[in-house]
């Protein structure tokens, strides 16, 4: 980890900050639970126990791994329906296919994304492709879902796969810290993720010792994932390590700096920061369904039950 890097950062666009820009405070720091998703590969979950109004449009992440398959062990889910929002897969290590019954998917590996609308809903599948469950193998990455405004709820399924190369690379002044924006704006420069809600996705790493203070949006939310290593976050330096979710008060930036020691396993720190646009919606949430209500909810299930996401197309290469 990570897949997408370069030698040099200095050779890449500097993100700044105004002097007279409020930071964010940090308001908690939680630790994420461990536990098991599909059929059984280890997930971390990120957002557990964070009170939703601080969350939103978020609803839950889960790092899935790091984990070193041997052989047979690699794991993926069986059929499952979605709709009333968006998964986002971004796969750090190792590969994994998806498709969908609306005819999206594909291979995603080291540093690619797949973005998928569920919106009025499908079926859709996510496992190792046969090649890695013979011979094993490193995998790890995080799936996030992002919350569908009701105007778009029942939109038609999209599919955005983003490769890494695609994403766009930023840097701290000193070449401290590189910036991987996935979605949305970062000090006016663009990801290449299409996003319904307004958010921004960054995946950052940062030298032992160095920090970064980036711009961010007021209107935003604000936190940030230890997927790796040890270090501090906000003006006041609260310290956080892996698996633990920072959750940032109100303000014009944020900041994080790595530890001056890290593990041998992870030479830096290495910490995704989400921020997005409130929906300020009602939420009824239950398994793969995001609705507004209970009755759509209801609703949900029962075209499940019928046969109205969709049917299990033939798979290959799963």
């Amino acid at each position: 980890m990570p897949a997408v890097t370069v030698e040099n950062p200095l050779t890449l666009p500097r993100v700044t900050v105004p002097a007279d820009t409020a930071a964010r405070p940090v308001l908690a720091v939680t630790t994420a639970p461990s536990g098991f998703e599909g059929e059984g590969f280890p997930v971390r979950r990120a957002f557990a126990g964070i009170n939703y109004k601080y969350l939103d449009p978020f609803i839950m992440m889960d790092q899935m791994g790091e984990v070193e398959y041997a052989a047979g062990e690699p794991k993926g889910t069986p059929w499952h329906p979605h709709r009333g929002f968006e998964t986002v897969t971004y796969l750090i290590d190792g590969t994994f296919v998806h498709q969908d019954s609306n005819g999206g998917g594909g291979t995603i590996r080291n540093g690619d994304t797949q973005w998928m609308t569920a919106g009025s809903g499908l079926l859709h599948i996510e496992a190792p492709p046969e090649s890695l469950v013979m011979s094993g193998g490193l995998f790890h990455g995080l799936q996030l879902w992002v919350n569908l405004p009701a105007k778009d709820k029942m939109m038609d399924p999209r599919y955005q796969d983003i490769r890494g190369g695609q994403v766009r690379l930023l840097t701290s002044p000193d070449g401290g810290a590189l910036l991987r924006v996935i979605a949305g704006e970062l000090d006016g420069h663009e990801g290449p993720g299409i996003t319904h809600t307004p958010i921004t996705m960054v995946h950052a790493t940062v030298r032992p010792g160095a920090e970064v203070t980036l711009p961010w949006r007021e209107e935003f939310n604000g936190l940030a994932y230890v997927l790796a290593g040890r270090g501090t976050v906000g003006a006041e330096g609260r310290p956080v390590e892996r698996g633990q979710t920072a959750v940032f008060g109100s303000g014009g930036s944020l900041t994080v700096r790595a530890d001056e020691r890290q593990d041998s396993h992870t030479p830096d720190l290495e910490v995704v920061l989400l921020g997005g646009q409130p929906i300020r919606e009602p939420m009824a949430h239950y398994g793969p369904f995001v609705m507004n209500t209970r009755e759509e909810l209801q609703q949900a299930f029962e075209d499940f039950q019928k046969g109205r996401l969709g049917s299990v197309p033939a798979v290959h290469g799963m």
